[in-house]
């Protein structure tokens, strides 16, 4: 339970965390001898969540999100074997961020680099508004090779 200050989110009061830049050891794709294999996927993510989770009255992890604990799942999603998409790897991420009921709302923005002799970044974004993360909550994701 946080000891948040005497605000309501109203909609005018938003907070997020945002991560950037963030290198995942994962094995996404299917090349040919002549294609260009990336050697660096880079993640960035920002949670929306509650105003009462930032705005606090008493210094303290207990009164904050902790997101330590997501970064470490998302570690362990992105070297779960192979995965053919980005996509397929950003919806797991979704799905894992979307379980903590004090995220609101999130973007997924994860990049691939280099995508043409040695230069260049190419990347898959996702928004999920409110109500999105909300439905995603119940929504069965499974592992690398699930089907919805």
């Amino acid at each position: 339970m946080s000891e948040s200050l005497p605000l309501r989110s109203t909609g005018l009061a938003t907070a997020v965390i945002e991560l950037r830049d963030l290198q995942l050891k994962t094995d996404i794709g299917t090349y040919g001898p002549e294609d260009v294999k990336p050697n660096v996927h880079i993640l960035d993510l920002t949670l929306g969540i509650t105003v009462d989770q930032v705005l606090i009255a008493r210094d303290g992890i207990a009164h904050v999100f902790d997101y330590y604990p997501l970064i470490l799942e998302i570690d362990r999603l992105a070297a779960d074997g192979h995965y053919k998409t980005q996509e397929r790897l950003i919806t797991r991420i979704a799905a894992a961020c979307a379980a903590h009921p004090v995220i609101r709302h999130l973007e997924i923005c994860l990049r691939r680099s280099p995508v043409r002799w040695g230069i260049g970044s190419l990347g898959v974004r996702l928004s999920l508004d409110e109500a999105a993360t909300n439905a995603l909550r119940s929504a069965p994701v499974g592992g690398p090779d699930a089907s919805l």
